[in-house]
């Protein structure tokens, strides 16, 4: 069996993903608003993630140097304490879910990451960080689906649950046709503590 080539470039974003059973909670919370808006391109459940820097189309000759800078990092940094909260949207085209818990903490790894990716030398669209998990897109001539199906969200509140691992994720390996599907390159994990227990996070 032939194996297919890597390819040469990469959309690439450093991003923390939820554990099963907290998107199992939400996905059961999203059971009604699956049936009512069938018409949305929902995102698939192992692909639901918190992206910390979305660092775009980068060569495969990048990845080593994440993975390096990346992999020093991670265990630097206590784990977070987050939460799954509510729903919104962007634009009336993308829906979210919110996230809730240690905001602070957050917002630090993520200037951390982007620290250390442009210590790399790569260079990246720098928006501010809106925690959110991405759910579903509509389709351009549907301005209604998203924000209806937000206001479904509006009283989902999951538990909380610890931050566990840094993913270095990438995708449409291959760049095939089809709805956009996600990889995880590779993951480090975050340090044992929990930021607020007696260990700081380091900016």
């Amino acid at each position: 069996m032939d194996v297919p080539p890597e390819p040469s470039t990469l959309r690439v974003f450093v991003a923390l993903a939820p554990p099963d059973d907290a998107k199992d909670e939400l996905a059961r919370a999203l059971q009604p608003v699956y049936a009512g808006y069938p018409q949305l391109r929902w995102n698939r459940i192992e692909d639901w993630h918190i992206t910390l820097a979305f660092l775009g189309e980068l060569p495969s000759t990048a990845v080593p140097l994440l993975r390096s800078v990346l992999a020093g990092r991670a265990a630097s940094h206590p784990a977070l304490q987050l939460g799954l909260r509510g729903g919104g949207h962007f634009d009336e085209r993308l829906l979210w879910s919110g996230i809730d818990g240690d905001l602070e903490g957050l917002h630090l790894l993520a200037a951390d990451v982007r620290d250390q990716v442009r210590s790399c030398g790569i260079e990246f669209r720098d928006r501010p960080l809106r925690p959110h998990l991405t759910l579903a897109r509509s389709r351009r001539d549907d301005p209604t689906s998203v924000p209806q199906a937000a206001a479904a969200l509006t009283g989902f509140v999951g538990r909380p649950w610890r931050t566990e691992r840094l993913h270095l994720v990438g995708s449409n390996f291959g760049r095939g046709p089809g709805p956009i599907h996600y990889r995880d390159i590779e993951a480090w994990p975050l340090g044992t503590a929990v930021r607020g227990e007696g260990t700081p996070a380091e900016s």
